[in-house]
C-alpha cells in the first residue's frame, strides 16, 4: 500500500459517447486495475468529513488553491455489520498537485481517530505521523462526518514505462448523509446524470502525449468539477453561493 504521494491531477466531465471513444485507445495503452473486476471497476464510497459551516467545501467553491479534505474511505459495496479494512485518508491540493496521507484501518477504529477518541501507537513513523496530522485537524477545525459519496469505478493504469499513469471513470454518482457511516441503510441520491462521468488523470510528471492528442481529437476540456461539493450541494440544497446556518442538522 503506497501511503503518500504527490502527483498531477487533472478532471474532466464526459457523456457516456465520449467515454466509449476514449476507451479502445486507453485500453491499447493501458492495463485494468488489478485490484478491480477484469475490467478494472470497482465501488468506491466515501465518508467525508467537514466543519458545521462547511469549510472545506466553501475552499473549494471559493477557488483556494491550498485545500485539505478528510474522509475514510471504503472499497467495495456496503454491507450492514462487519468491521472491514478501510484508508483513513488526508486528500491535501495545492493548485493541480495533489497530495494524499493515508492510514489502512479496521473500520472501528478509523470511526474513533475521525471523532477525536483514538489515541494513535504506531510502530511506523509516516503512520504515526499521519495518525496526529488527523487528530489536530478533527480537533482544530471540529470536523465530523457530514455525507456519504458512492460511485463505480472504471480504473487503468500505465505501463512500467508509464508506471505513475492513471485514468479513471466514475459513474453512478450518489451521495447519503452520514447517519450509518460507511455501512448499508442510508437514502442515496444521484448527483450527476447516469450518462455522464468524471474522468481523472493521474500523473507523477506531465501528461503523456498520446492522452492529450486523444483528447484533443474529441474536445475533452479539463472542468473544474468535485464529486464532494457537487454532492454535498444536491444533499443540502445548496447553490454555488448558498452558506448554511448554525441551525441546520448535520447527521
Amino acid at each position: 500500500m503506497i501511503r503518500r504521494f504527490n502527483r498531477y491531477e487533472l478532471k474532466y466531465l464526459i457523456t457516456a459517447a465520449q467515454r466509449d471513444l476514449l476507451l479502445p485507445t486507453i485500453q491499447s495503452h493501458m492495463e485494468p486495475d488489478s485490484e478491480g473486476s477484469p475490467t478494472g471497476e470497482y465501488e468506491v464510497n466515501s465518508l467525508y468529513h467537514d466543519t458545521w459551516d462547511l469549510a472545506c467545501y466553501r475552499a473549494k467553491i471559493d477557488g483556494i488553491n491550498y485545500r485539505r479534505k478528510l474522509r475514510i474511505r471504503r472499497y467495495g459495496p456496503l454491507e450492514s455489520g462487519g468491521n472491514p479494512k478501510v484508508m483513513v485518508e488526508i486528500k491535501q491540493r495545492i493548485n493541480r498537485t495533489t497530495q494524499k496521507r493515508r492510514l489502512a484501518l479496521p473500520l472501528d477504529r478509523a470511526y474513533e481517530l475521525c471523532d477525536g477518541a483514538l489515541e494513535p501507537h504506531f510502530e511506523d513513523r509516516l503512520d504515526q505521523q499521519t495518525a496526529e496530522e488527523i487528530l489536530y485537524l478533527v480537533g482544530a477545525l471540529q470536523l465530523t462526518a457530514n455525507c456519504l459519496i458512492s460511485y463505480r469505478r472504471r480504473a487503468f493504469v500505465g505501463s512500467p514505462y508509464e508506471a505513475g499513469l492513471r485514468i479513471t471513470f466514475d459513474q453512478d454518482l450518489r451521495v447519503a448523509p452520514p447517519t450509518f457511516g460507511l455501512s448499508a441503510g442510508a437514502p442515496q441520491f444521484h448527483f450527476l446524470p447516469p450518462d455522464w462521468a468524471v474522468l481523472e488523470v493521474k500523473s507523477n510528471d506531465v501528461m503523456p502525449l498520446w492522452v492529450s492528442r486523444l483528447f484533443a481529437a474529441h474536445s475533452i476540456k479539463v472542468a473544474r468539477y468535485s464529486k464532494y461539493c457537487a454532492g454535498i450541494a444536491q444533499l443540502r440544497g445548496l447553490g454555488p453561493g448558498a452558506q448554511p446556518t448554525r441551525g441546520e442538522t448535520h447527521g
